[in-house]
């Protein structure tokens, strides 16, 4: 196949981009006394840490703790509950790994639970049930990049040779990145597959729940997922540091990048493409022309994943900016624009502006203030996490996501929200120390 320009400079950037990311100045001037002034920082930084004490699960709507969330505040969690507790919480998904490798998406009480989800139990943890949603290709890369972060926290590598019915947290991690790539990339492509969803989301369009493959799925290849995956592999690599497998596995990570960047990057208009769909096509009617939409958060884990180059990077901090102007959204955390059509998911909620068609998602958006912050963009990473701060003292919560009028909604007490901002914080302030 052929390389579209850029493709090598990405290759490049593949292991340039963290290093880099960290020599960047502090924060100076005008700006730095702007943050300093700023009391917001500290009321939201606490009101995180209270939270995150209080429990594990995503939020007030969920009894589960998910991997997908979780990966998202695991450093709060040490910070706050120590290490015991936030490694245990880790621990406790290897003990429901299939045999094939594959993670779960969460775990709940036994006697808790819903009556929709096809639970799984492990001898290992009688005191819980597994569900795994199988339209997402996420939960692997979720859980190696949550004990990553959860080492960078603690220094505990020693977390790496605990064991699990007989296998080591690092042989277990292996497995579940070998899961990814030996049952989940689409040879043709060389990329990771699901079902067809909204950006990052987890819903397909032909059901009202849509959390399960069968055969009215649409298999679709998205940034998302494929970005997740090379996140992970970066992740591996520095934590395990085993010499025999970096360059097997760098090569994998480098393939994926130049195949999002050849197949998924729309160079003419400076985006991702939403989906390339694979044997049964789109499920949206033949009129409708998909790639008019922006996709945030699949952007912002682009942006993370290495795939842009810092010109880019601002480009499509503009075109996110845009977005948020025309749609009315209160912050940069508005999930697209613009939404799917009204129908067009049988799922109730993902109306137009509706959940993650459209909602406003502190959660995705407090990714986006990060990578600003590690791309040296801080001008650009305050403006955004402002109106973040703003909804969450206005509202005295964190919540799962937010209408255009600024509305609370979804769950309550929202783990995932509270640790993207508690972080975003903290980075804030190391570009001022």
């Amino acid at each position: 196949m052929g390389n579209k320009p850029g493709t090598i400079l990405l290759i490049m950037l593949f292991f340039a981009v963290s290093a880099c990311s960290h020599k960047e100045k502090k924060i100076s001037g005008e700006l730095r006394e702007t943050i300093e002034a700023d009391n917001r920082f500290e009321q939201v930084e606490k009101m995180a840490e209270q939270l995150v004490e209080n429990g594990l699960t995503a939020g007030d709507g969920y009894g589960e703790v998910w991997i997908r969330d979780l990966n998202s505040f695991i450093d709060l969690s040490v910070a706050v509950n120590g290490k015991e507790r936030s490694a245990e919480a880790l621990l406790t998904f290897f003990r429901f790994q299939g045999a094939d490798g594959n993670i779960p998406d969460g775990y709940i009480p036994v006697e808790s639970g819903y009556g929709g989800y096809k639970y799984i139990f492990s001898d290992l943890a009688p005191e819980y049930k597994a569900h795994k949603n199988t339209v997402e290709t996420d939960q692997e890369s979720s859980l190696i990049q949550a004990i990553y972060k959860y080492i960078e926290a603690t220094g505990d590598r020693d977390f790496l040779l605990r064991t699990i019915d007989g296998k080591t947290v690092k042989e277990a991690m292996a497995d579940a990145l070998h899961y990814l790539v030996h049952h989940k990339i689409n040879k043709q492509y060389g990329l990771l597959w699901g079902a067809t969803t909204v950006d990052w989301g987890d819903v397909q369009p032909e059901h009202h729940w849509g959390v399960e493959l069968d055969s009215l799925s649409h298999p679709a290849i998205d940034v998302y997922d494929n970005a997740m995956l090379v996140i992970a592999i970066k992740n591996y690599i520095s934590i395990v540091g085993k010499e025999s497998e970096k360059a097997y596995w760098n090569g994998i990570a480098q393939d994926i990048t130049r195949n999002v960047r050849q197949h998924l990057w729309d160079e003419k208009n400076q985006k991702y493409i939403p989906h390339i769909y694979l044997e049964k096509g789109s499920p949206f009617p033949a009129n409708f022309d998909e790639n008019n939409i922006y996709y945030h958060g699949g952007t912002f884990m682009a942006i993370e994943a290495g795939f842009l180059t810092r010109d880019e990077i601002h480009a499509s901090y503009k075109n996110m900016q845009q977005n948020v102007r025309e749609s009315g959204a209160p912050s940069i955390g508005l999930t697209l624009y613009p939404p799917y059509p009204n129908g067009f998911f049988l799922n109730p909620g993902l109306h137009e502006y509706g959940y993650q068609n459209g909602g406003d998602w502190t959660w995705f958006g407090g990714r986006m203030v990060q990578q600003l912050i590690h791309n040296g963009m801080y001008k650009e990473a305050y403006e955004s996490i402002s109106p973040m701060l703003d909804l969450v003292i206005k509202h005295n919560g964190f919540y799962e996501w937010w209408t255009l009028e600024g509305e609370p909604a979804g769950s309550g007490s929202f783990r995932g929200a509270a640790g993207v901002l508690w972080k975003s914080i903290q980075l804030f302030r190391e570009k001022l120390d």
